[in-house]
């Protein structure tokens, strides 16, 4: 019996991943990764500002070493039929008209703003606040599919804030892509926007398209909101296609470059933690959690059960999204495994900053560093395991950090214990700094400033 094998491409925060799998029986023959060289080295981001952006020659490159590594191990490369692709979303980029990435032409190589907005990136806040606010006066809020709310994280807001902030950018940008929507485009050879195929989980959950308003809101309602936007509105395509689509075929110069037939179909590109819930064996009845860099619960259900309804305070429901035929849902924790790793930071800034520079030729201190950076975390869980988790449980503390950031560092953090001790001896309920997390202490219990 021919074995026909398929390759799935999965683009998350920190590096791509690529799976080669019999596509009859589904076991995995193979699996690779890498890492993001320039985002590794913590390139393009100010933390400080909460911006994220990475360079798209991480993603090329990260894709053609993964495919070479899966495609080295297949027993038969002739019989590959397919490449699927998720990524992080919304995690969208400028692009000229050839639908390139402005950080891959002159004079945009090192601009951040030229290149894709990580999906967790908040340097849009403000432009966020602006879009629920005018989707809170409008006839019909456009933000009704995903909690009443558009957030920072979302493709409007960062659009809005990049062309907001450059004149040469609201100049040379054609037109913006989704990094989902991008990948298949290089691997297809797509060249133009009006031939690229928008997926629809990203187009429904992050950039306000619906089919009840035709596609994406009217031109009034971006012209309302700020006319920058209208040139890139108009070249977006009007019609999205769900993950089970084909985007085309392997391009000649990724067929050549891989050494794979340019028959094999290139799959409409899809939202990470929706493939993961494809895999997980989403249905009805079935909620599925992704953990990674964030957590997200999902859920799909029959679209005849929901009547037409949305349910309100749930972000991400659209019709179509997770599993054709079904309305999908989707709520979470944008901070997850990021908030572990900024905590595990924090605790090992001894080991770095203090231990190790006082030996730095110790090879025992420095394997002993890594070990018990390897286990703390799992340490602590087992400890927090045994607390009582009872209602009064939190009595007996007396101090609260309000409004805590992961860039807040160590030293942030020594500067408030030193201020609490300082309220401590002088008796001062509240303190307030313009720069810092709100601390507020009482002798009775916790209470908010006003």
């Amino acid at each position: 019996m021919e074995h026909l094998y398929v390759i799935g491409i999965d683009y998350g925060t920190d590096s791509v991943r690529a799976l080669l799998a019999d596509a009859e029986s589904g076991e995995e023959i193979a699996v690779a990764v890498c890492n993001y060289s320039r985002w590794g080295r913590g390139l393009y981001c100010d933390t400080a500002k909460s911006q994220f952006r990475q360079h798209p020659r991480d993603y090329l490159e990260g894709l053609a070493q993964v495919l070479r590594q899966v495609i080295a191990q297949c027993p038969a490369p002739e019989a590959i039929r397919a490449i699927a692709v998720d990524t992080t979303a919304s995690t969208p980029c400028l692009v000229d008209r050839t639908c390139t990435p402005l950080s891959l032409t002159a004079g945009y190589e090192e601009n951040p703003d030229a290149m894709f907005v990580l999906w967790k990136d908040h340097t849009a806040q403000r432009e966020s606040e602006e879009i629920t606010a005018l989707c809170a006066r409008g006839e019909i809020n456009y933000a009704r599919r995903s909690g009443n709310h558009y957030s920072s994280e979302c493709f409007w807001s960062k659009v809005l804030h990049l062309l907001r902030g450059s004149g040469s950018l609201r100049r040379d940008a054609w037109a913006v892509v989704e990094l989902c929507d991008w990948i298949p485009a290089v691997l297809t050879g797509c060249r133009a926007m009006e031939d690229l195929r928008s997926g629809l989980c990203v187009a429904g959950s992050k950039m306000m398209w619906a089919e009840e308003w035709g596609g994406y809101p009217p031109e009034e309602f971006f012209a309302g909101l700020d006319p920058v936007l209208l040139p890139v509105l108009r070249r977006l395509p009007v019609r999205t296609y769900g993950c089970d689509t084909p985007a085309g075929t392997l391009s000649p110069e990724w067929a050549a470059k891989l050494g794979l037939s340019e028959q094999v179909v290139i799959g409409v590109g899809n939202v990470d933690c929706h493939s993961g819930a494809v895999g997980a064996g989403i249905c009805h009845g079935t909620v599925v959690l992704n953990l990674g860099t964030s957590a997200c619960y999902m859920a799909v259900m029959p679209p005849e059960k929901m009547g037409g309804r949305v349910v309100e305070g749930i972000f991400g429901q659209v019709n179509g999204s997770i599993l054709p035929g079904m309305v999908g849902f989707e709520a979470g924790l944008s901070a997850f495994g990021d908030v572990y790793a900024w905590f595990k930071r924090l605790l090992c800034w001894p080991l770095r900053e203090v231990l190790l520079p006082a030996d730095p030729e110790n090879e025992t201190l420095r394997a002993l560093a890594a070990q018990t950076e390897e286990r703390l975390l799992a340490k602590l869980a087992e400890a927090a395991a045994q607390l009582p988790l009872r209602a009064d449980a939190h009595r007996g503390h007396e101090f609260v950090l309000h409004g805590l950031h992961m860039r807040h560092l160590r030293y942030n953090l020594y500067y408030f214990s030193y201020v609490i001790a300082q309220c401590h001896l002088q008796r001062k309920r509240f303190l307030n700094f313009s720069s810092a997390p709100l601390i507020m202490y009482t002798k009775k219990r916790v209470k908010r400033s006003p």
